[in-house]
């Protein structure tokens, strides 16, 4: 791709040639750009990754700029304090020490680096309104969104898969045993592994998306190789995790609603817009690109609060190393042990109960 004026991406530019948006010419849809586009402040060395979709669009108004780097930033702050207090807590307690707090311990850990390494990057591209690292740093940043992401899910589908196993098999459960758990979370990591590496060998690619800001994906290459990539990697990242939470929490119905709709929420945003981006382009525009960063890196911030803070015996230790993050009292503590978020941590306390195997 280049900058020469007969590029297909510049020829909406010359009189007489204007796309349509919306059912208006692209002059007429957003008066005021003239002929700048969203990829005008792109380096030139990163214009063979953009696709020719998004010279169509103006320029993001600063404010969303403005506004998702604040809001990404607080996420990223708040999401790499709470996912290392989750680390410190789990593995510094000895009663926390259990074979099912080792997958709790591994999701707070892929969600710690998910966003130690993802949003100090993306705040800066939003002060600079694009992408400023270059083509490699956009290619390693996809792929830390990829491999960080899908250890995520699959954690959490592991987890699920745990309190399943103990909750409604009881007794004749086999027990998790600090071989089995580390055994699912070495699975989870070359699992991931295995998916991000895919693109950077030819199937599919990692691209900048349409706010220029982040990369991921590329949805929008009409090939079937492209394409093929992104619907097997569904199924396997998106479809199978989902129906192995869904069919774990169904018989777990203290928890489900909760569970299953933060998940759904988290993940879901990314799903449509790369299914639009492959088969309905013309509803991807630059700001619709944003929902799925913003929506993933916020699972970073609710999972420790779900997976760590609701266990009863992790209050417990966290008011006794870092009482100023405490967010309880013992009396709390005992009416939560009677409620749902026992049923939440039930793996792992009746786990402590069986002979290991």
């Amino acid at each position: 791709m280049s900058r020469d004026p007969s590029y297909p991406g510049f020829q909406w530019g010359l009189p007489g040639s204007l796309p349509s948006y919306g059912g208006m010419p692209q002059g007429m849809a957003f008066p005021g750009f003239g002929n700048t586009t969203v990829v005008d402040k792109v380096p030139p060395e990163m214009l063979h990754l953009v696709d020719a979709h998004w010279y169509q669009f103006p320029p993001m108004n600063p404010l969303w700029h403005a506004i998702l780097g604040f809001v990404i930033g607080v996420l990223g702050v708040i999401s790499v304090i709470g996912n290392f207090v989750v680390i410190y807590v789990f593995m510094t307690t000895r009663s926390l020490k259990t074979p099912s707090n080792l997958i709790v311990v591994n999701l707070a850990f892929s969600d710690f680096l998910m966003m130690a390494t993802m949003f100090p990057p993306m705040v800066i591209n939003c002060y600079n309104e694009t992408w400023a690292f270059g083509p490699l740093m956009c290619e390693l940043y996809g792929m830390a969104g990829s491999l960080f992401g899908c250890a995520s899910i699959w954690s959490l589908a592991v987890i699920a898969l745990d309190r399943y196993n103990v909750i409604v098999k009881g007794m004749a459960a086999k027990p998790m045993t600090y071989k089995r758990a580390l055994g699912y979370i070495l699975f989870v990591w070359f699992f991931s592994v295995l998916w991000t590496v895919l693109p950077m060998v030819g199937w599919n690619r990692y691209v900048p998306e349409g706010n220029m800001t982040a990369c991921g994906t590329d949805y929008l290459t009409e090939t079937w190789l492209s394409k093929s990539y992104l619907i097997v990697y569904s199924f396997w990242v998106y479809f199978l995790p989902l129906f192995l939470i869904i069919f774990c929490y169904f018989y777990i119905v203290q928890i489900a609603l909760m569970t299953i709709s933060l998940w759904f929420i988290a993940w879901t945003p990314y799903l449509v817009i790369n299914w639009n981006g492959m088969f309905n382009k013309s509803r991807v525009t630059p700001l619709f690109t944003i929902w799925g960063s913003v929506f993933a890196k916020a699972a970073a911030v609710y999972n420790p609060i779900i997976y760590g803070i609701s266990h009863p015996k992790y209050r417990a230790a966290l008011r006794k190393k870092l009482p100023c993050l405490a967010c309880a009292s013992d009396d709390g503590d005992q009416e939560d042990t009677k409620s749902v978020t026992t049923v939440t941590t039930a793996s792992s306390e009746r786990i402590d109960e069986k002979p290991s195997a």
